[in-house]
């Protein structure tokens, strides 16, 4: 392997070496790495197991078929002009898949996986060019110069993913060939675009975190500034005018003046990583604030029950407030991925728990969604409603269509698989965090936590519970400090009636947290959250579900599929009595309504009050909504009408 060209962190840095994507110089909380947290068993370490086994060889084995990988030793041969192959950001996904590799590879120790990895990076390395730049569709012989097309072109946004790969690989003790690809990359990005540079930015954002975290991780301030610098210059139209504005890019206002998150949802939530990451590095409450007003204002007002933000397909963007039609649902699996990144960012800084919140229910619904059963195709979009059932997809062919029919191998544009394969590659790192006083329990997941208090103490923890399945959760202390210290559990703001015993003694747990003092080894506290299905009703200002109902069960949004109805009973037909609660079924529930049949309209379907033709009992079975679409072509949706 080349040997990392960069200095080693300097001494005395407040950055704490963890094997997470995050480790912030400061905040209220301190992140745990793949070493401090293991997931033993129940929902996410199944889906860890079909990560490893079958995503992350799913996704390496498309990339070589797509040609995609190839366009690295293209460049090498100097051909790639007349043999490249892919959008003008596929480089991305084989980056992606980089770091997917490196979180599995420290989550596991897979020999195997690691000279994978290393096959890869060599490929990639030998189209590096002596100054640092990188790319397989600009700044090569016969191809558009360097930096040409900064609106569409994704340069440095492919970057962004080759440092967040490079980050993976420190974090997990890796000093490689990846890391001094990486490196001299980033040492490119400065020279050419810091403060006597190229003023412009990207039109995709996503270095701006990547340069912070790279920051943090190698201890070169210039990574810092440059993330800094290209923060301070969106918002002041270096990017065109497009047929969506300038909002689509987030350069319409400069970020401390915007009050929404708007345009395009994944940039816009890509954005808000890096801001409250550089805002954190540099003290500056003010960026930090403005960035957590507007994503306050987007989970109040733009996000999904799902925890899915994007009502548009036009633009994968934003809409309005309350704009949130179920049917016309965007939800890409890439703003799932970027809006837990910056719910995460914003916990670390304020120790807010609802974050938490936040985190869970956008895995549950969204990422958990995303692959099939097998790990061998997936959802791009994630919409609340799917009015036919969809037609079988080749599992040979790749989808030129992001929206939703069934998931897909593959797609012309294939950020979303990777997305998730490196998100559940990390996925123990979200579980839980440390203060100088104590440990943090956020998700629930059958595992061992352990972590250093502030004066050095450790606290192991060992955790089981069949969360989502069952409520129980058992947290016995393995070693504990002399001292005082605590306990936080995170109690959800579903979860009314939770409890928590310790010591014999039982006590009403309610949200956001609930924290027990003063145990030693060997003491065991009881969670219990109710998990019985319950009515969820809509804001009445969104308009697009107004008269209906959905039904949820703990963290999981519950969904109905037509595969689940009687013979002769259409979803469209479908209606509720939310006067009756829904009954447990397993990890769903039942639901009683009728199914109403109206006379078929006369030439249009207006004029006046339509008369049911048929009205019938009907007994109706709801399944977890991410499970939704493994059974076969179906209809689907998560809003009920009522009686």
């Amino acid at each position: 392997m080349t040997p990392l060209t960069t200095s080693p962190r300097p001494a005395g840095s407040r950055h704490r070496q963890v094997a997470a994507p995050v480790a912030p110089g400061s905040g209220a909380l301190r992140p745990l790495g793949l070493d401090d947290v293991s997931i033993a068993g129940g929902f996410w370490a199944a889906r860890q197991r079909l990560n490893h086994d079958a995503i992350v060889p799913h996704i390496a084995s498309w990339l070589e078929r797509t040609g995609w990988l190839a366009n690295f030793d293209a460049v090498a041969a100097g051909t790639v002009a007349a043999t490249r192959r892919g959008r003008e950001f596929s480089d991305s996904e084989v980056y992606k898949l980089l770091e997917a590799m490196a979180w599995e590879i420290g989550r596991t120790g897979d020999e195997a996986l690691e000279t994978h990895l290393d096959a890869i990076v060599a490929r990639v390395a030998a189209a590096q060019h002596a100054d640092g730049y990188l790319n397989t569709r600009f700044g090569n012989p016969g191809q558009p110069a360097r930096y040409s097309q900064l609106d569409w072109g994704h340069e440095l946004y492919c970057y962004g993913h080759l440092f967040q790969a490079a980050v993976a690989r420190l974090r997990t003790g890796h000093r490689d060939r990846l890391v001094d690809v990486a490196v001299r990359a980033a040492d490119h990005v400065c020279a050419v675009f810091g403060p006597d540079g190229i003023q412009g930015v990207c039109g995709h954002p996503e270095i701006e975190p990547a340069l912070v975290e790279l920051y943090r991780a190698t201890g070169d301030e210039r990574y810092l500034a440059q993330a800094r610098l290209l923060l301070d210059r969106r918002g002041h139209h270096t990017l065109p005018d497009i047929e969506f504005g300038r909002g689509y890019f987030q350069d319409d206002v400069p970020i401390l003046e915007a009050t929404d998150l708007r345009g395009h949802a994944v940039r816009a939530l890509y954005l808000s990583a890096g801001a409250v990451d550089a805002a954190v590095e540099q003290d500056d409450p003010a960026l930090a604030d403005a960035v957590e007003g507007q994503y306050l204002r987007a989970l109040e007002r733009r996000t999904y029950l799902t925890g899915g933000m994007g009502s548009h397909h036009q633009d994968e963007a934003f809409g309005d407030d309350y704009e949130l039609p179920p049917d016309r649902a965007y939800c890409e699996t890439c703003a799932g991925v970027a809006s837990v990144m910056v719910a995460w960012r914003l916990l670390l800084r304020t120790a807010d728990l609802r974050y938490a919140d936040v985190i869970e229910r956008t895995l549950y619904n969204v990422v958990a969604a995303s692959p099939r059963e097998d790990g061998k195709a997936f959802f791009y979009t994630n919409p609340l409603q799917q009015r036919v059932a969809a037609q079988e997809t080749d599992p040979d062919a790749v989808s030129p269509r992001a929206h939703a029919q069934l998931r897909a191998p593959w797609f012309d544009v294939s950020c979303c698989p990777p997305n998730v394969a490196r998100t559940l590659a990390q996925l123990a790192t979200y579980v839980a965090t440390a203060s100088d006083d104590g440990v943090q329990l956020l998700q629930f997941v059958e595992g061992e936590v352990t972590a250093q208090l502030g004066d050095g103490a450790t606290v192991r923890l060992a955790v089981t519970t069949r969360y989502p399945d069952d409520g129980l959760v058992a947290v016995r202390v393995v070693e504990a400090p002399d001292r005082p210290w605590d306990l936080t559990l995170r109690i959800p703001a579903w979860a009314t009636g939770a409890t928590v015993e310790d010591g014999g003694k039982v006590a009403a747990a309610h949200a956001p947290g609930h924290v027990v003092s003063g145990l030693a080894a060997g003491d065991v506290v009881v969670l219990r959250l109710p998990l019985e299905p319950r009515w969820t009703h809509p804001d009445p200002r969104i308009d697009a579900v107004r008269g209906t109902v959905a039904v949820e069960r703990g963290p999981l949004v519950l969904c109905a599929e037509s595969v689940d109805l009687p013979d002769g009973v259409a979803l469209e037909t479908l209606c509720v009595d939310p006067m009756l609660p829904p009954q447990p079924d397993g990890d769903g529930a039942v639901v009683e309504g009728s199914s109403v049949r109206f006379a078929e309209p006369d030439r249009t379907p207006y004029g006046a009050p339509p008369i049911p033709r048929e009205v019938r009992s009907v007994e109706c079975r709801l399944v977890p909504y991410h499970r939704w679409a493994n059974r076969g072509p179906s209809a689907m949706r998560v809003w009920l009408p009522t009686t």
